[in-house]
């Protein structure tokens, strides 16, 4: 069985690691000889790729079970360049085999607004991931939009300590990085309905919640203030994929992370 990672970081190495230890051939593209060493070290076989330039892996098997597609369209790119990266990425797609392919995108493509929002929402979408979403629909492809992400090393209440927080009273639409891992290979494991799915926590706590509870867990200092300049109540509702393959959240509440 084989696994290919495209553009493996945080959630990617996580992923190689479960399907390495099940006995998997796991393959991932990367766009640093620092970030290829060290996933060679995990036991991948790896390439460096930038799909800005390139559109070719000639080194890698021409068959995959399963692809991660875990490459980003930045909101530091223009739409020029997220058309080419992700022309380069359907290209190289359509030289190889796939059984089936998650592709990982953000909950950031729903309007910052007051609202619940599921994947039925199709108007105001941000246009780079919107762009990103529709340039790799190949047959047998899964988009998941996930929260705002967290675990291991990624702690909210870090990036607040000392400082303002005018997002204090926005829902938080957060989920951990155990839950997404665990999300993909029941995802690839599954007969999925749908061709996009939100992934979220189901407990909606306001970011303020988060940040205390997380700063009282970790140590971290609080933020000099709360400020409610920017209050709107956007949630995401993950609800969809849960039902669909009966899923269980190790992390329910984003007061647990």
């Amino acid at each position: 069985m084989r696994i290919l990672i495209l553009g493996c970081g945080w959630v990617g190495e996580d992923v190689a690691k479960y399907y390495i230890e099940n006995g998997f051939q796991v393959y991932a593209t990367c766009t640093s000889i620092e970030k290829k060493e060290f996933l060679t070290a995990l036991g991948l076989q790896v390439a460096l790729v930038n799909f800005d330039e390139e559109s070719t892996i000639a080194e890698f098997p021409s068959n995959f079970d399963f692809v991660l597609n875990s490459i980003p369209a930045s909101s530091r790119s223009s739409m020029e360049e997220i058309a080419i990266r992700f022309q380069n990425v359907r290209r190289y797609l359509n030289q190889i085999q796939v059984k089936k392919q998650i592709f990982l995108s953000s909950i950031g493509i729903y309007p910052d607004r007051d609202g619940v929002f599921d994947e039925t929402y199709t108007k105001y979408l941000n246009e780079r991931l919107l762009l990103s979403e529709n340039s790799i629909q190949l047959d047998n492809t899964f988009i998941y939009r996930l929260g705002g992400l967290f675990g291991k090393n990624r702690i909210f209440a870090k990036y607040f300590s000392n400082r303002v927080c005018t997002t204090g009273e926005q829902p938080a639409n957060f989920i951990h990085v155990h839950d997404v891992v665990s999300l993909i290979v029941k995802g690839f494991e599954s007969d999925l309905n749908h061709s996009i799915y939100n992934l979220v926590a189901p407990d909606h706590p306001t970011k303020q919640e988060v940040i205390i509870a997380s700063a009282k867990k970790y140590g971290f200092d609080l933020p000099s203030t709360f400020d409610s300049e920017n209050s709107f109540q956007k949630i995401v509702d993950g609800s969809k994929i849960v039902k669909e393959i009966n899923f269980s959240f190790k992390y329910f509440s984003p007061l647990n992370f």
